[in-house]
């Protein structure tokens, strides 16, 4: 039976679930704030909805998303990525006004939201944890309990937020006296940040891998998982390029921490997608970190290596079907890597290039390249909103065609106007130990050479740009 969707969130994600809407028959609606009025996702919906003049406020309106669903008569919301999307009192909402969240249940996300309870939870189901401390105690007292704690285990140790997420609210101590001195200013910070002081310390793990599992479960009993995912080159906590399946060697450990993901997702009495995050360490032993409880950035890679499409599954799960597989019928074939093609400037401290056009987009295509992105040749990149502009994900039946074809779609990806992280990735690509499959947190740090790059500034370049924007004046001219 056709149902009417509502997709509570923008960008590439929101045109993202628009298509799996769509292929499943039922009606996209869209919703979007004034920067936004121009966007591609709303083009493409079936109906759309001006919430306010924003910027980002209306998107994190829980009583605005929630009258508008009422109003188009929405039978479901899926929240993608992000804003709302793993806010516990946004999915109560929908359950009390009887509209379905596309997701796990308010008390799920209200638990696995709350990395102190979702440690217990982990803890009373026997799932391996770094060493870490309940939420300290306001103030001098909870201070004192970090210092003890961190005289314990040793530094460096990690001062997290409890309602913190997405690499936010985190903080690497080194020593006492900078525990003294971050104490008071990551509880404001949280506070201002999540509307939560709470704070908690945990052990670090030093240059681990960061590996996660995709699971799937519906509501009659069935939990399945998808296989693993790398996501160790970040930036400041924050993910740049995401693998799929894990380089790690030892199948048998990878198994183990696939079935670990499944146990901690039945412990929690999750349902629909969600990854589950793990650290690996040197001598790899694993550590389960938390649980995100929406649909990941980097589900396209897991997609691409195991043919399942994630989307498509989260609205049939949450309208009432069955999984339509069980775990022996995801085979994992080949490998995958996104990499998040943002308007920055990777010299600058990936500093935003918010406020310029997009003169001259080329992308790239060919078998096994996928692109899920919302730009546009005069696309003029939003100051208000993340820099994302395209996800660029490739597969390739062994690691190196996959690198070979990461490396052809990079050198023919032509973005003119504001910087992109393009360059950097080439020479990420270019790299040795990537190459090799040879990397943990620390690659950024220890591989600064991938910042030295000339940007292109040929005269085939200028043409196109030229071109461009003669092209664009012309029609602006004949509009009025």
């Amino acid at each position: 039976m056709k149902k009417k969707i509502l997709v509570a969130n923008r960008g590439e994600i929101a045109l993202r679930i628009i298509r799996a809407i769509q292929e499943l028959g039922h009606i996209a609606v869209a919703v979007y704030e004034t920067p936004d009025n121009a966007a591609l996702h709303i083009r493409v919906a079936n109906e759309a909805v001006w919430i306010g003049d924003g910027p980002r406020v209306d998107y994190l309106d829980i009583e605005k998303i929630i009258t508008a669903a009422k109003h188009y008569n929405v039978d479901a919301i899926h929240p993608g990525y992000g804003f709302l999307a793993e806010n516990p009192d946004f999915a109560k909402a929908c359950e009390d006004n009887d509209i379905i969240f596309i997701g796990p249940s308010s008390q799920v996300i209200r638990d696995l939201g709350d990395k102190v309870t979702a440690r217990r939870i982990m803890a009373e189901a026997g799932i391996p944890m770094v060493p870490g401390t309940q939420n300290l105690t306001a103030a001098d007292a909870g201070e004192q309990e970090a210092l003890e704690f961190a005289a314990k285990y040793g530094y460096p140790i990690m001062l997290k937020a409890t309602s913190g997420g997405g690499g936010r609210g985190i903080r690497l101590i080194e020593n006492d006296e900078q525990l003294k001195a971050e104490y008071p200013v990551a509880r404001a910070e949280a506070k201002a940040a999540f509307n939560d002081d709470n704070v908690y310390i945990e052990k670090v793990v030093i240059r681990p891998k960061h590996v996660e599992v995709q699971i799937m479960a519906d509501r009659f009993g069935t939990t399945v998982h998808l296989g693993t995912r790398d996501c160790s080159i970040q930036r400041r906590n924050q993910k740049l390029v995401e693998i799929a399946p894990s380089l790690i060697k030892d199948q048998s450990l990878l198994d183990e921490i696939c079935d670990t993901a499944v146990k901690a997702a039945r412990a929690a009495k999750y349902f629909n997608a969600g990854t589950v995050e793990f650290l690996i360490d040197s001598e790899m032993n694993y550590y389960f970190m938390e649980i995100n409880t929406r649909v990941q950035v980097e589900h396209t890679v897991t997609e691409m290596v195991t043919g399942i499409d994630i989307v498509r599954t989260q609205i049939k799960l949450a309208l009432g079907k069955k999984l339509a597989f069980a775990q022996d019928d995801v085979q994992i074939r080949g490998y995958a890597i996104e990499m998040r093609i943002n308007a920055e400037d990777p010299q600058n401290d990936f500093m935003p290039e918010g406020g310029k056009t997009v003169s001259v987009y080329r992308s790239p295509g060919g078998y096994g390249v996928r692109l899920d992105g919302f730009v546009y040749q005069g696309f003029t990149v939003p100051e208000v909103y993340d820099s994302l502009l395209v996800k660029l994900t490739v597969h390739g039946f062994s690691w190196n065609e996959t690198v070979d074809r990461l490396r052809r779609c990079l050198k023919n990806y032509n973005i003119t106007g504001p910087k992109t992280t393009i360059p950097f990735y080439l020479n990420l690509v270019n790299e040795h130990d990537f190459q090799q499959g040879d990397f943990n947190t620390s690659y950024l740090d220890n591989h600064p050479e991938l910042f030295d790059y000339k940007v292109d500034a040929s005269e085939v370049n200028k043409l196109a740009r030229l071109i461009a924007e003669i092209h664009q004046k012309k029609e602006n001219t004949y509009a009025i």
